[in-house]
């Protein structure tokens, strides 16, 4: 059928463009396509196409008698009403005289019953006119028969016939289509629309996904170009701009196919999805929520598309538990004043009734006032059917056609109708010599071609008298602006569709979308809108794991691990906290690590410091009663400047320790090893020397030994003392250049602690420190254990050696103990050796001299000391 029409036309074309002698001198229809339609004359005419009827019923195409045209039934006077509103929009134009002054524009509207085949003849009826003969002359004059249409309101009869009509750039402005598809300007060149694209509707429906949290839906769409295109297009942007999932997609059949319905229906029940998008006529879904009832699907949050969210058959008592509270987006609502006064000047004409003509208002009369004209269909008399007068009065019955507190779909018809009246009114006022075409001309009312007008529609620019801007994108799209309805159920049974806020494309602000949230009506508990999430975000201290196989949305709440966080909700991944910074009991925030050194504050710090103070204190006052009883004896006996030269060394033993407490520094870190180095080579020479002033005097008081005390004097002595603790000085001067102790800070022993401790720099510069103490300890263990048999009046040798052994085993025990000791440990380790063995030289050298000196005084004498040697 659609090819017949196609090659039909063609047929016209050429034949009205091709004169040879074997030609007629006419271009005769080869058919008529009767249609319902409304005419106006005038010197330019405009179409249209509407949806007048909801259904048709198609001839028989066994093509063994010529077929009958269609029938088409089910009046829908919505419908008319929108095509009235061009027959006022256009009687407007002509009563304004600033706009398109001493031109008249006529009008020819279709109905093209929803159907594809209809809408398609209908166009073509308006491209080629439906005179039965055209007479050809020598030159084509004259204006087609319609300049630019109206039309259609479907996206699938919009593709079809821009997609023919635009190869003769006849301009097309729908009040409807909404696919992005038509959008695409090499395909549909003189196609324009004065609503917004699906592509912004379906960003506009995302904003409301993400306004109230939504990220889990399903999504049902009509099988044709609308609803596919839709489909793909959300599909794509919900991804890129959402963050949502689509738990389904479902394509709603054409007709009734009750068993993919009861499917379609049972998905949506068993899914966890509770909010549907449906982009779909009307039709669809009245025949989609009778399985819904059936089944009994409710708590359901569905958004609408704007081909049913003010659709009035849904709109029933019967729907509303499950539609009560659908949010939709909708058409921008305008004001048309005057538009009621005209429709009520509405009369049918009984001379062409059924007629080419205005057959389309004699309908709506008998379709209103249930008659109808003469002659009636047979029965109908005979059946109590009465006859249609022409005199009844359309202010005494309730009808839709009145209603024109929502005009949305007019508003748009209202605005494309303006929008060609504006063009042409441009076009007509262009100046001779300074037009836009080849040469500098202009179009002109004898010579008017679609095309120029095309040039004028891409330009146009102007304000309705409700305040809203009409201009076309360089894709033919309008200003992108959609109203935000929401289904309300008032306690009374009534039904209201309420405005509930906007969305809207800004040159600076980009899309934006404003919802008055106190104003919807929920129909669900606590009337609060429904959670619809396949899996609930991830608080913080937590991160996504998506489930295999599943979408996005669907994932696994996964603890962050130690030493790792994650602040925000639904994170994808954990960051790892600073160095000196640790993850939280909770992993949403990172706080400081905790601080571990050997300290002041804490009881085994106290204990070791109070232990160093107390031997410093005992070393100061053994000082003093050596200094008060200097001129005794048992002080004087082997070289009492040593003893005060150890005493004062081992409390600088006792006082380095202290160095080895509190927060590392680089000061102290080198500062300790260099003091306990020194210190303890100081003490451990003086020991040295006194144990060799010990056995060189014990020589001397042989018989010829007196020569061995020359080599020990005082001088030799301080000059051993000096040298020896020179050698120390030099070695901690060059560890210290070399590789300096620095403080460190250790993370290995504990992730959640930073241990301060002091790394020695260099390994071998502290053996080699170490090496040479305990040198000089075995050096005077050995000396003094030769001496430990001298007489007892000379048993200081077996004080020092007593006191060596206990320095050496302390020594020894250490370095294991050392070793293995980690963090404070090992500080607290080195300390306790240090104080231990200062203990055990200052008990076992001074001690029982002390004892003397304090309590046994009658033993500190000279004949006490030299007794046993001369018996």
């Amino acid at each position: 059928m659609l090819l017949l029409i196609y090659f039909m036309l063609l047929y016209c074309y050429f034949s009205s463009a091709v004169s040879t002698p074997l030609s007629s001198s006419s271009c005769k229809l080869l058919g008529q396509f009767h249609l319902n339609g409304m005419h106006k004359a005038g010197d330019v005419v405009l179409g249209g196409l509407f949806k007048v009827h909801f259904f048709s019923v198609s001839p028989d195409l066994s093509f063994t008698s010529e077929p009958q045209p269609t029938s088409c039934h089910g009046f829908d006077v919505v419908g008319f009403r929108q095509a009235q509103t061009m027959a006022f929009a256009i009687d407007e134009i002509n009563r304004n005289s600033n706009l398109l002054p001493n031109v008249t524009l006529g009008y020819s509207l279709y109905d093209n019953c929803v159907k594809l085949g209809i809408g398609f003849s209908a166009a073509l009826s308006l491209a080629s006119g439906q005179e039965e003969q055209f007479i050809l002359e020598e030159t084509c004059v004259g204006a087609p028969p319609v300049l630019g249409i109206v039309g259609d309101s479907s996206s699938t009869r919009s593709i079809a016939i821009s997609t023919v009509l635009g190869l003769y750039r006849v301009p097309m402005v729908s009040y409807f289509a909404t696919c992005s598809c038509l959008s695409d300007r090499q395909k549909f060149p003189s196609f324009f629309r004065t609503i917004p694209s699906d592509a912004f509707q379906v960003r506009a429906m995302i904003q409301i996904l993400n306004r109230f949290g939504w990220t889990w839906a399903g999504l049902l769409v009509s099988d044709d170009d609308y609803g596919l295109h839709a489909a793909r297009s959300f599909q794509s942007d919900l991804a890129q701009f959402g963050g949502g999932c689509l738990a389904y997609l479902e394509v709603l059949p054409w007709g009734d196919d009750p068993a993919e319905l009861r499917r379609i229906v049972d998905v949506m029940k068993k899914s966890t999805a509770r909010v549907v998008i449906v982009f779909a006529a009307e039709s669809h879904m009245i025949i989609l929520m009778e399985e819904v009832v059936r089944q009994n699907v409710t708590g359901l949050q569905w958004v609408a598309s704007e081909a049913w969210t003010a659709a009035n058959t849904l709109q029933t008592p019967h729907l509303m538990p499950y539609l009560g509270g659908t949010l939709g987006i909708a058409v921008r609502q305008g004001e048309i004043p005057g538009l009621r006064e005209f429709l009520l000047q509405i009369h049918p004409d009984r001379h062409h009734n059924n007629s080419y003509g205005n057959s389309m208002v004699n309908q709506f009369w008998e379709h209103i006032f249930q008659c109808r004209f003469a002659p009636p269909p047979t029965g109908w008399v005979e059946a109590g059917g009465t006859l249609c007068t022409g005199q009844e009065n359309l202010e005494n019955v309730e009808t839709e056609l009145l209603d024109i507190s929502n005009l949305r779909t007019e508003y748009n018809i209202y605005k494309a109708v303006y929008a060609l009246a504006f063009a042409l009114d441009d076009m007509l006022k262009c100046e001779p010599g300074r037009g836009p075409f080849s040469g500098h001309s202009c179009g002109n009312l004898k010579r008017l071609e679609p095309w120029q007008l095309v040039y004028y529609l891409e330009n146009v620019n102007f304000m309705t008298a409700f305040g809203d801007q009409v201009s076309f994108d360089e894709n033919g799209d309008p200003l992108p602006i959609y109203d935000v309805m929401n289904w309300l159920w008032l306690p009374d049974g009534k039904i209201e569709v309420q405005n509930v806020g906007e969305v809207k494309r800004s040159a600076f602000k980009g899309e934006q979308l404003t919802i008055d949230g106190d104003k919807i009506f929920w129909n669900f508990e606590l009337n609060k809108p429904p959670r619809s999430v396949c899996s609930e975000s991830c608080p913080p201290g937590t991160r996504i794991a998506r489930k295999k196989g599943e979408p996005e949305c669907c994932f696994h709440c996964i603890s962050c691990s130690e030493g790792k966080i994650s602040n925000e909700t639904d994170s994808t991944e954990c960051t790892s906290c600073p160095e000196d910074f640790w993850s939280s009991l909770q992993r949403d925030h990172c706080v400081p690590k905790k601080t571990e050194f050997l300290s002041y504050h804490e009881p085994l710090g106290i204990c070791l410091t109070a232990a160093s103070l107390l031997g410093t204190c005992i070393c100061a006052v053994v000082l003093g009663i050596f200094i008060y009883h200097r001129r005794t004896p048992i002080v004087r006996a082997n070289n009492s400047e040593l003893s005060f030269q150890l005493l004062l060394s081992l409390k600088l033993c006792f006082l380095c320790s202290l160095l080895f407490i509190g927060r590392p520094s680089l000061w102290t870190c080198q500062l300790r090893h260099v003091a306990f180095g020194i210190s303890f080579v100081l003490c451990v020479s003086c020991i040295l020397v006194k144990t060799m002033v010990v056995l060189a005097v014990f020589k001397a008081s042989k018989p010829g030994g007196g020569a061995s005390l020359k080599w020990f004097g005082v001088l030799q002595q301080r000059g051993t003392v000096i040298v020896l603790t020179s050698i120390q000085a030099v070695i901690c001067t060059v560890w210290i250049v070399s590789a300096s102790p620095a403080p460190h800070k250790n993370t290995q022993y504990h992730n959640d602690k930073i241990v301060h401790e002091c790394v020695v720099g260099s390994t071998v510069g502290f053996a080699v420190l170490l090496g040479y103490i305990g040198s000089l300890a075995i050096l005077s263990f050995l000396i003094a254990f030769i001496s430990k048999n001298l007489p007892d009046s000379f048993n200081e040798a077996k004080l020092i050696t007593f006191s060596m052994l206990i320095f050496c085993a302390v020594w020894v025990a250490f370095v294991p103990a050392y070793i293995s000791s980690p963090g404070k440990y090992s500080d607290a380790v080195e300390v306790f050796a240090i104080l231990a063995s200062s203990f055990g030289l200052l008990v076992a050298l001074f001690g029982p001299k002390c004892y003397i000196i304090l309590l046994r005084p009658e033993r500190n004498t000279k004949k006490a000391i030299m007794g046993r040697i001369q018996s």
